[in-house]
């Protein structure tokens, strides 16, 4: 009964083939929770699907309604070893985006996982049914070897992180002391480098809104009218314009953060520069991993004006951008827009409106990379794969990682297992077998520590 043992014995998942046939059952639920219709097979993926799995932990499991009107359950599964042992909570979800199915390769389906080379495909694979199936092996491989975990755990799983996570907050607020822990451990999003470990103890917040320009009922003559009516495209040009400077600098005062403090800078500074960053885009004076990890981003995800596809010559009545604020810790979800309405306004643009979102927006949240958990993951990861991981003070992108750390008011510790270019939420997305089975590695060697020796014992 060692370490060494229990990471051999996650290993051999691998390469007996079961974790693959395990993700292949995973992957073949058509869990789109962007897709109307789907409720039968959200619910099947949380009481049928990942059942072997908790069974196999000796986890007892219930569902818990959504507080959200028509959302999909959540499924809280436990294993209480003993009162004062240490608690893990850890998250998941099994919901996925559209299948895209027309658009995925030859050869290759959304729902059927698919091995070419080192990639497995299928969707879900990487974002986020592969993840926490890692995480389920590694958690095996520790209880089979130890014949105990030496920690209470509790998963957490939920069917609707691809559409927001409607009811999580409202659920960790009501289900707080059934969700009561002394860490979250979790896994989702990429690693920076698919040979090399990251951790990750936060995410940067997520706002969506439009801004939209209607002038008038549809469109007039270009002939005509040309050089007489105003063009709602080009105001809305000159708006957008007046957000960022040329090279996508942020100009709205209220979104320019103030925490990206010393002691963050040279977390960042020992990150290797995200590959394919244009040099010359965003903020002035910012390392590419400053920009993307420590600042605010401002994107416009995409803009009409007539009708693209078969333009016509004529001016058009309306135009609208969806847009997106991507921010960290300091940035005020709230005042976002009121903020944007008042720069809009002060430059002459009141007749751009701004719509906001049926999205719930995500929070940013960060947590110190010097805290005692984080310096214990950062040590067991370092102990399994002999070199220090990459370490994040939150990712850039977005996780609904706010409802652990602070409704329920956890430490929390993020360990990704996919990599930058796995195409997730695209067609052909798949996962890579060396990264997924170096993960297994060191979720075994994590669970592993918890188990003997936590911080503070």
């Amino acid at each position: 009964m060692s370490r060494q043992q229990a990471i051999a014995r996650a290993e051999q998942g691998f390469d007996s083939g079961q974790f693959w046939r395990d993700l292949a059952d995973l992957v073949a639920q058509e869990t789109e929770s962007q897709v109307s219709g789907r409720g039968d097979a959200l619910s099947a993926y949380l009481t049928e699907a990942l059942a072997p799995h908790l069974v196999a932990l000796g986890m007892t499991a219930r569902l818990l309604p959504n507080p959200a009107p028509n959302g999909a359950p959540f499924l809280l599964a436990e294993r209480v070893e003993a009162p004062g042992l240490p608690t893990v909570l850890s998250y998941g979800h099994g919901d996925v985006t559209r299948a895209q199915t027309d658009a995925w390769a030859e050869g290759l389906h959304p729902f059927r996982l698919t091995q070419q080379g080192d990639r497995f495909y299928g969707r879900g694979s990487a974002d986020n049914k592969g993840q926490h199936l890692v995480n389920l092996t590694a958690l095996r491989a520790v209880l089979a070897e130890r014949g105990r975990l030496g920690f209470n755990l509790k998963l957490l799983i939920e069917m609707g992180e691809e559409i927001g996570s409607p009811g999580l907050a409202d659920l960790c607020q009501a289900q707080s002391e059934a969700l009561r822990a002394d860490v979250l451990i979790a896994s989702d999003g990429p690693r920076l480098d698919p040979e090399h470990p990251t951790i990750f103890m936060g995410a940067r917040g997520a706002l969506n809104f439009d801004l939209r320009v209607r002038l008038r009922p549809g469109a007039h003559h270009s002939g005509n009218w040309g050089g007489l009516l105003a063009d709602p495209a080009m105001i809305l040009a000159q708006a957008l314009a007046c957000i960022t400077d040329a090279r996508g600098a942020i100009r709205v005062p209220e979104w320019r953060p103030d925490s990206l403090t010393d002691d963050i800078r040279a977390v960042l500074a020992a990150l290797p520069e995200p590959a394919g960053a244009d040099p010359d885009w965003g903020e002035p004076g910012l390392s590419a991993a400053e920009r993307v990890y420590g600042w605010n981003s401002f994107a416009i995800l995409a803009m009409t004006a007539g009708v693209p596809e078969a333009p016509v010559n004529a001016i058009a009545g309306e135009a609208r951008a969806t847009c997106q604020l991507r921010f960290v810790v300091g940035t005020r979800p709230k005042a976002i827009l009121p903020a944007l309405r008042a720069h809009l306004d002060r430059h002459g643009f009141p007749m751009v409106e701004i719509v906001d979102s049926d999205e719930l927006p995500f929070t940013a949240t960060r947590l110190d990379p010097s805290h005692p958990w984080a310096r214990f993951a950062i040590a067991s990861v370092t102990e399994t794969v002999g070199t220090a991981p990459h370490v994040l003070p939150n990712l850039g992108g977005s996780l609904p990682n706010e409802c652990f750390s602070d409704i329920l008011g956890l430490p929390t510790i993020w360990v990704p297992h996919s990599y930058a270019g796995c195409n997730q939420h695209a067609p052909d997305e798949h996962v890579l077998a060396p990264t997924m089975r170096q993960a297994a590695q060191v979720m075994a060697g994590l669970f592993w520590d918890i188990g003997a020796t936590p911080p503070g014992k």
